[in-house]
This record gives C-alpha cells, sequence and structure tokens, in this order.
C-alpha cells in the first residue's frame, strides 16, 4: 500500500512539473479594443478606471496577471475564469453587440453591483473591492448609458 501511495505522488509531482512549460494562452489584447466601448457609452475617466481595477481583467481583451498566475495549475484556473467572464461580457467586443444586448448587458452591470455579485468574491480576495463610493458612481453610469440604447429600442418598437 505504501509503494502504490509512493507511486501516485511521483507521477503527481511529475505531472505538476511538466504542467509548468504547458502553458494556456494569455488574455492580452490591449486596453485599445476598449475604445468603441469607451467612445460609444461615454465613459468619464472616473468610471473607466473603476472598470479597469475591477472588471476588464476578465471581462475584455486585456488582463493584468499577478504574478501567481505563472504557476499552473492556478494559470489554467485563470484561463477558464476569464473565458467565462468574457462570455458574459466582453467589454472589448462591445462594437459587435446589438443595441438590445448593449442595453441588457448594462442592466445586468447595474443588477450585479446592486447585488454585490460583482466583482466576484474570488476576484476581491486578492484585489481591492469596490468601495460604496465606486459602486455608486458606476450605478449611475450604466443607468445613464443605458438611456440611449433604450430610445433607440423604443424607436425600433414603434
Amino acid at each position: 500500500m505504501k509503494k502504490i501511495i509512493k507511486y501516485i505522488l511521483i507521477i503527481l509531482i511529475i505531472a505538476l512539473v511538466v504542467m509548468q512549460f504547458i502553458r494556456p494562452d494569455k488574455n492580452e489584447g490591449g486596453y485599445e479594443s476598449l475604445a468603441a466601448f469607451k467612445t460609444e457609452t461615454n465613459v468619464p475617466e472616473e468610471v473607466f478606471e473603476i472598470l479597469k481595477t475591477n472588471c476588464f481583467d476578465c471581462h475584455s481583451n486585456q488582463t493584468v496577471y499577478p504574478w501567481y498566475a505563472e504557476i499552473s495549475p492556478l494559470s489554467y484556473w485563470f484561463k477558464d475564469h476569464i473565458d467565462e467572464g468574457k462570455d458574459e461580457l466582453n467589454f472589448s467586443e462591445w462594437k459587435s453587440y446589438s443595441v438590445k444586448k448593449k442595453d441588457h448587458k448594462l442592466e445586468e452591470l447595474v443588477e450585479e453591483v446592486e447585488e454585490g455579485e460583482m466583482p466576484l468574491d474570488s476576484y476581491t480576495w486578492i484585489h481591492a473591492k469596490l468601495s460604496k463610493k465606486d459602486r455608486k458612481t458606476l450605478i449611475v453610469w450604466a443607468n445613464l448609458a443605458r438611456l440611449p440604447y433604450q430610445l433607440e429600442l423604443e424607436k425600433l418598437r414603434k
């Protein structure tokens, strides 16, 4: 029985070492991919900084990785987490979203921030949490940014 445990441990150690050399692709597309979003939604610099600090790592094509993201299996966990976040909302792909989808994504942003669901706890363990002031600023901005989309949707309904 001790030999089996020893072999399993050796195999696990070898697997962890090998994993260090096989890395997932990084999410480093640059902040220029956010230009359409920033322009179209008229993001004030204060709000852009809040989004950059709390949202863009998982919801854009630009992630600022901490040093420990270089360690496998954490690097795979980060990749999966970022891919899931981008599937839900990718600010870098804003231009490709329909008017209805843009309005809905901003509505969801408001709901998630109001309910304290975003940013995720797993993100705020290491990163700073949104202050009450930042939450309010983000919510007010998102509700204002929704107005042009809501007006356009209303015109389409008539």
